[in-house]
């Protein structure tokens, strides 16, 4: 192909896209400049020490099923004319990635069936993935106070879920306008409910956190995992406290900043293990406020003891449509993270020396 170049044709022989691009770097160059104040400084950048990256590493086990890569779709809906696409959207990538998925509440499903079709999503992520049913703290204790825990067994088996995830959600529920008491401590009733099943549980928070006392007690519990749900990324106290009337709003909108970070409860954890502490607990799900593909591979590195990151708000974002859309989504999710896993590593670890 001939091109116009200074004043004559001649051919491009590749050498088009070559000056197109340098014509580029220099007109975007000046405008590219970076300061040590945009720094991320969590990391050191390795360019010598990896080739460029594979998209299949090893497996990751998880909940007796197997993880392609370390990304949780954590718990966002159920119970809407939504909930149906979005489960299914990401049933789908969950199969293709070889992700894995917990459902949004599943408390509709204990009255009637009448929406089971848009959680019943193992047909289509398949029996590889772990998959989890989700309902909270609140339900729980009233099922064990009526002693019906075989409904929640009926409900794993009916989902064909590997377990159940239990959300602690009191601050939302003092919020919300139709919310329940919580009479006993949550971390009682999930050791007492632990003696009747023979199911995995998860634990998880809605967007405060756990401090220390609670990830204390939760990690001395046999729990498939724990899952931070912490401050940071979508709060459902503020989501509640948005619901609800002004006065009402302006009694409780203090809790709405209270909480514990991620980071913070992974260095909690690292400092328990530190100490030498035992734990009956040995997974972690890293939520709330992972915003990316770094913030996932960081705070995974950084933990003590075995992690995987969700990604929820995001996820949500590109799931309401077409799955093209999501898929595209998290395929860059995934590349961004192998890259980071190749080439990039944690300054406040020790640097190993070569041999």
């Amino acid at each position: 192909m001939k091109i116009p170049y200074q004043g004559k044709e001649v051919e491009s022989n590749g050498a088009y896209e070559t000056m197109d691009r340098k014509l580029d770097h220099i007109n975007l160059a000046i405008h590219s400049q970076t300061t040590a104040r945009e720094l991320d400084n969590r990391f050191f950048y390795e360019p010598m020490m990896a080739a460029f990256p594979k998209s299949d590493p090893e497996p990751i086990s998880f909940a007796g099923k197997w993880m392609k890569v370390p990304i949780w779709v954590s718990s966002m809906t159920g119970g809407h004319a939504l909930s149906g696409t979005i489960n299914r959207n990401l049933a789908m990538a969950c199969h293709e990635f070889g992700l894995g998925m917990g459902l949004g509440s599943c408390r509709g499903l204990l009255a009637d069936d009448t929406l089971f079709e848009d959680f019943n999503m193992r047909p289509i992520i398949g029996d590889k993935s772990p998959f989890f049913a989700n309902l909270g703290i609140a339900q729980v204790e009233e099922i064990l106070a009526k002693k019906e825990t075989d409904s929640l067994r009926r409900l794993v088996n009916r989902l064909k879920a590997d377990g159940l995830i239990i959300h602690v959600n009191p601050l939302q529920e003092w919020i919300q306008p139709e919310g329940n008491i919580i009479h006993h401590a949550p971390v009682d009733t999930i050791e007492k409910l632990l003696k009747f099943i023979d199911f995995k549980v998860i634990v998880k928070e809605v967007g405060q956190g756990f401090g220390p006392r609670s990830l204390g007690r939760l990690l001395q519990l046999p729990l498939a995992a724990i899952e931070f749900g912490a401050f940071g990324g979508t709060n459902f106290s503020k989501v509640e406290n948005s619901r609800t009337s002004s006065l009402r709003s302006e009694k409780s909108h203090p809790f709405v900043h209270v909480g514990v970070t991620a980071e913070e409860m992974v260095d909690i954890i690292n400092d328990l293990h530190h100490r030498g502490e035992e734990f009956a607990c040995n997974q972690l799900i890293i939520s709330g406020g992972i915003r990316n593909y770094l913030d996932g591979y960081y705070l995974t590195q950084k933990s003590l003891v075995p992690a995987i990151y969700a990604q929820a708000s995001l996820f949500l974002q590109h799931s309401r449509g077409s799955y093209d859309e999501l898929r595209q989504c998290i395929l860059d999710q995934i590349e961004g993270y192998h890259m980071a896993r190749s080439y990039l590593t944690l300054r406040d670890q020790p640097i190993k020396r070569a041999h």
